[in-house]
């Protein structure tokens, strides 16, 4: 059966995989998005979070190994979306520095070929196409900027307020972390957020958080010149003879192996998966799976790590929305700690269902104060 053809095909729907989709569907070029998960229903499990946290209802029911050859259920999901659909939607840049050799306390970080020079022009079009709000000129370690944020900071409310006042009262220099949201604070009824209470780690019911899907797949679904295929695991990827091309993509569909060809091959599906498909689609030319003559593809993973602290006190917290405080005064660490420690910020409340999940040895003496308990989550910048 002779394979479809394509100018470029996209494997993968997440923040790669979607962002380029979006941007390439209005050149006019045909293309070819496979997606291995569905949509993600749109149901009132969305914020649950006995279903979320405990039952890890969106997350897949595959099992991977370790290095000890132990099976574990990884926390991660197949959706149109990819990861976007649960993750926090705080999304900050990186700073200059970090395109430079950077010294850790266990190893050196190598210099980028690019800088963040290259990047930025870039950063500008991804914060407007994910609806970024936030306000530059007071985190210190903030890099340059050609524009200001698409949007202004989404505010804090009284208690985080509080804090933030009382972390500058130390001489910190906390900023309204940037997050993409679909939120109008001016005119609530141009809005898709509400400011719940579940919105870091969840999908959001009422789309008002700027994930790959909604910002990115939504508009271009009805483009002529796009084809999304969902339900499409992509198993492996054929080379020419020569081993110099990407002869065909062969993706599982309904059960069946079906092929397609294309000028341009985007292999956007995760971190590990889309290692996990170069080191499946081994041939006589690259024995080691393709783009792997170093040996370290599917190695040196950069997972983004964090700490988290919950605190107690005998003070309600009633915010509801409290995802939008960021410090970022130890990024580059301090005179006790000379190396980088990354940034401080909170997250989501902490809501009781989540405690089995989260600190299971902690359940009995928290449950009953959970409603006043306060998440800070430090790690390095990303997009938790």
């Amino acid at each position: 059966m002779t394979a479809q053809h394509y100018d470029v095909i996209i494997i993968g729907t997440g923040a790669g995989g979607g962002t380029l989709a979006y941007r390439l569907a209005f050149s006019g070029k045909k293309i070819l998005i496979l997606e291995r998960g569905t949509f993600l229903p749109i149901e009132k499990e969305n914020w649950s979070a006995l279903e979320v946290y405990q039952r890890e209802r969106y997350h897949t029911q595959e099992r991977w190994h370790d290095t000890n050859g132990k099976t574990f259920r990884p926390a991660t999901g197949y959706w149109v979306g990819g990861n976007t659909k649960v993750y926090g939607a705080a999304l900050l840049r990186l700073r200059e520095r970090d395109f430079e050799q950077v010294e850790h306390k266990e190893g050196i970080s190598p210099e980028w070929a690019l800088k963040y020079r290259d990047f930025e022009p870039y950063y500008d079009r991804a914060e407007e196409l994910y609806d970024v709000h936030g306000q530059s000129g007071i985190d210190p370690t903030e890099p340059p900027r050609s524009l200001p944020y698409p949007y202004p900071a989404v505010r804090h409310e009284p208690r985080m307020q509080e804090l933030a006042n009382l972390l500058t009262q130390v001489g910190l220099h906390p900023f309204n972390l940037p997050l993409g949201l679909k939120l109008n604070e001016v005119d609530r009824s141009l809005e898709n957020c509400i400011r719940c209470n579940t919105c870091d780690g969840f999908p959001c019911l009422t789309r008002g958080k700027a994930d790959a899907e909604v910002n990115c797949i939504q508009p271009i679904r009805d483009r002529t010149n796009v084809t999304l295929l969902v339900a499409a695991k992509v198993t492996r990827l054929h080379t020419s003879p020569s081993g110099r091309e990407i002869a065909r993509v062969e993706a599982e569909i309904d059960g069946e192996h079906q092929f397609f060809t294309s000028d341009i091959v985007v292999v956007a599906c995760g971190a590990i998966n889309s290692a996990a498909l170069l080191l499946r689609s081994r041939n006589d030319r690259h024995p080691s799976g393709l783009a792997n003559s170093s040996g370290q593809v599917g190695r040196n993973l950069m997972k983004h790590n964090c700490t988290a602290m919950v605190q107690l006190s005998t003070k309600l917290n009633s915010d509801v929305y409290q995802k939008t405080i960021c410090i970022s005064d130890f990024y580059w660490g301090e005179l006790s700690f000379p190396y980088p420690m990354g940034l401080v910020q909170n997250t989501g409340n902490v809501l009781a269902d989540m405690l089995p999940a989260e600190a299971p040895a902690l359940l009995a003496p928290l449950f009953n104060v959970s409603s006043t308990a306060q998440k800070i989550v430090g790690g390095r910048a990303g997009k938790p």
